[in-house]
């Protein structure tokens, strides 16, 4: 059995350690007919890769982000990525020669430049931002309010920077199906509903559950309360059109706070649900681990 796709970046709730509770929660009728998937907030892209490995009748795949150097990424994986495998690989030698961990710094925060100041072909692009991810502190993406890429060096040993074998599986994937790369606001998502049954699974950047685990600079936009609103009400425009069904994961704010019923307000007409998860990425290590987050359904 060759290398299973999946995502290609570390990001920061990625939902490779919840696939098999999603996996419970989908609804039946996928099974049984063939449909469109549509991802708004693909980010990392664990559930859009489980999906189409999963679910050999979706007709089309839909996927968005707001980053658009990750869109980037999603774009020449599927379309040159041979062309990124050799160049990712040079750049990972030459990384690697390098013995003293103060060289290797030097290294990172010269590439760091290189992706926010210069101007780079798509392919480039894209090696230097997985480059970035294997390297940096954490495998955070996080960019200031210029929009640079600001995470400090990591200092691993031995990173693993180039994946061949999981860039070929994420290659052959998106090309095994029509799949339509969008770098837009996520309502326009609403353009590419297809025909027959629609599937939108929304993995949005999560409301703070206090002020100090804030983490949703994926973009120099921040995703506030009154654009947590603004999705909601983007989810009940979807609920009033037939043949479409959707589940949307959050933080689970009441669980830290009881007061805060801020998401149990905001879609108390919807099914709302509780899954196991764990933070692995926080600055505060007493604050990764286990917790719950809420899992919304339209069915």
């Amino acid at each position: 059995m060759g290398t299973e796709a999946k995502p290609f970046l570390k990001w920061a709730g990625g939902k490779g350690q919840l696939i098999s509770q999603l996996e419970q929660h989908l609804p039946n009728d996928l099974n049984e007919q063939e449909f469109s998937y549509i991802e708004p907030f693909v980010g990392g892209g664990a559930m859009f890769f489980h999906m189409l490995q999963r679910f050999p009748n979706i007709k089309r795949a839909v996927i968005n982000d707001i980053n658009p150097y990750l869109v980037t990424a999603y774009r020449v994986i599927k379309d040159a990525s041979i062309e990124l495998i050799e160049r990712l690989t040079e750049l990972e030698k030459r990384y690697n020669a390098l013995r003293d961990d103060e060289a290797k710094k030097e290294f990172y925060l010269a590439a760091r430049t290189i992706f926010n100041e210069n101007n780079l072909d798509d392919i480039d692009r894209t090696k230097y931002l997985i480059f970035l991810n294997r390297t940096c502190f954490n495998g955070l993406y996080r960019v200031n309010a210029k929009g640079k890429f600001n995470v400090p060096f990591g200092r691993y040993l031995h990173p693993k920077i180039c994946n061949a074998d999981v860039l070929k599986a994420d290659s052959r994937l998106l090309n095994q199906v029509e799949v339509v790369i969008l770098n837009e606001d996520y309502e326009q998502t609403l353009d590419y509903i297809g025909d027959g049954l629609n599937f939108f699974y929304f993995d949005p950047p999560y409301r703070p559950l206090d002020a100090t685990s804030s983490f949703n600079s994926y973009a120099k936009e921040d995703f506030n309360d009154d654009e947590q609103k603004r999705l909601r009400d983007f989810c009940a425009i979807l609920n009033q059109r037939p043949n479409i069904k959707w589940m949307l994961s959050n933080s689970d704010c009441s669980a830290r706070n009881p007061e805060d019923t801020f998401f149990e307000n905001l879609y108390r007409d919807f099914n709302i649900n509780r899954v196991q998860a764990s933070r692995a990425i926080n600055a505060n290590p007493s604050k990764r681990g286990k917790l719950t987050e809420l899992l919304i359904k339209n069915f």
